[in-house]
């Protein structure tokens, strides 16, 4: 078993990401935001060596990184150049978790390959991290996988995110309201995004993977589909409000994950949503 460092520890994946890596009998040292600012070497100095770090901590609701591109730049950025050099000075090894690259792609399904756009701040501070990334692995030789997530959801999920907002609306309110009820998204359930997290620890070789789901769902479709799991026919209203840079579809090219990794979803759009809703009567109750 290895010692396993996990930034952003007490965030929506990490919390699910340490829990099952105690359950493999992993040694986790979990750093959370309370032990320290990532941008500080201060932090990093305090943690003992280990042989892998999962680089989890960021700066991630896309809103936010318009409003403040700095703070994004310094956390996603600074503070992964600085997990990195924690990586030169005890030869550990790094997952690192990204964003999507892609903006507007020319084709779907998207592979690692495709050419990378970045849409906002917040894409642009996880572009410049990547770089860093690999220029370690190159330079420094840091053995090193870069996972690329497409838009994860699950029971946890900051309210800020569509899929708890919209549950939310259907649980306790009379109509569902939403911006723009068109864009398309890949939505990856969060067990199996750490399933996948879990397969990259033991690689040896530098890699990036997208992982999503291989299928994509539409703002009105997620609608459509939390009401008929709820038993509603609430009204729904839309504003038809755009985002800047809105991208329209995403859908991720698994089928490097499941070569190398024998790695691929098992919940389903309709099974995890259902699994979410029961968790919030269930915290209701």
């Amino acid at each position: 078993m290895s010692k396993i460092l996990v930034t952003g520890a007490n965030g929506f994946v990490g919390s699910f990401l340490c829990k099952a890596l105690k359950e493999l009998n992993h040694e986790v040292i979990e750093l959370k935001s309370s032990d320290g600012n990532i941008i500080l070497d201060e932090t990093w100095n305090k943690i003992p060596a280990t042989d892998i770090v999962i680089h989890l901590a960021a700066k991630t609701f896309v809103p936010d990184s318009w409003k403040n591109p700095e703070l994004f730049l310094q956390t996603n950025t600074l503070g992964t150049v600085l997990a990195l050099e924690y990586c030169r000075k005890h030869g550990a090894r790094m997952v690192f978790i990204s964003s999507y690259l892609y903006g507007n792609p020319a084709s779907l399904p998207i592979n690692e390959l495709a050419p990378l756009s970045i849409p906002n701040p917040y894409a642009l501070s996880k572009k410049a991290a990547e770089d860093y990334c690999r220029f370690y692995a190159d330079s420094y030789k840091i053995n090193m996988v870069i996972i690329r997530p497409f838009n994860l959801y699950g029971f946890g999920q900051s309210n800020n995110f569509l899929i708890p907002e919209i549950i939310l609306q259907v649980l306790n309110s009379k109509e569902v309201r939403v911006k723009d009820l068109e864009p398309k998204r890949d939505y990856i359930y969060i067990t199996d995004f750490i399933d996948a997290i879990i397969r990259c620890i033991d690689s040896h070789r530098f890699e990036i993977f997208n992982i999503g789901s291989g299928e994509s769902f539409s703002v009105g479709e997620l609608i459509q589909m939390i009401q008929n799991i709820c038993g509603t026919q609430l009204p729904v209203i839309s504003s038809a409000e755009k985002r800047p840079a809105e991208i329209m579809d995403t859908i991720a090219d698994i089928s490097k994950a499941k070569e190398l990794l024998d790695w691929s979803p098992s919940t389903s759009m309709y099974n995890g949503l259902s699994s979410i809703i029961q968790q919030y009567r269930q915290a209701k109750s």
